[in-house]
């Protein structure tokens, strides 16, 4: 049997991010899932006067995002909202209109910050896009990772603590993905 293929979209472009590592993390907490990791730092800004004719980039981003039965997003917050570069990604595979690649794509927000709040405003700000988009979003557990000492034990590894509580939200995601079944 097939595993669930999730494709995952970080909304740093920092290698070390915190978003990147607990990105990273995902795969260890659910071995039975295919996670690829999309790239967005090589699509141009937004313009629709390209619909007609996407960039490669933007090509492959809506064939990845087709070919996955669900999304996870996992973002920093910038000034209380999404990363830019999250925002060009998602505008990017939602056009032309009629065409969103993000259209019953079951998708999962989280996130890490340094501040207490973690990523409270980006994530309400993401889901209301997605809400627009047609995209159903999984509401309950929230996970707002405050980015502290003790957080992350290495690259990709999260403490047991936090690796629980970020493992009992992927589970309940999953059951969310096959519910939506695209």
């Amino acid at each position: 049997m097939a595993k669930t293929r999730i494709a995952v979209i970080v909304g740093s472009l920092r290698k070390e991010s915190f978003n990147r590592q607990l990105a990273n993390a995902l795969p260890a907490l659910a071995p039975e899932v295919e996670f690829t990791q999309l790239r967005i730092d090589d699509l141009p800004p937004y313009n629709q006067d390209d619909d007609g004719a996407p960039a490669a980039p933007v090509k492959r981003l809506k064939s990845e995002i087709l070919a996955a039965a669900g999304v996870i997003f996992v973002t920093p917050e910038y000034n209380r909202s999404m990363p830019g570069v999250l925002k060009n990604a998602i505008d990017h595979a939602s056009r032309p209109y009629g065409q969103s690649a993000w259209k019953g794509k079951p998708s999962g927000v989280l996130g890490a910050s340094i501040g207490a709040a973690g990523t409270a405003m980006a994530q309400q700000h993401l889901r209301n896009v997605l809400a627009y988009l047609d995209a159903p979003t999984l509401g309950q557990p929230e996970v707002f990772i405050h980015a502290k000492e003790g957080v992350f034990e290495g690259p990709g590894k999260l403490s047991e603590s936090t690796s629980k509580f970020v493992q009992g939200w992927l589970q309940t995601y999953l059951e969310f993905v096959k519910r939506h079944g695209t």
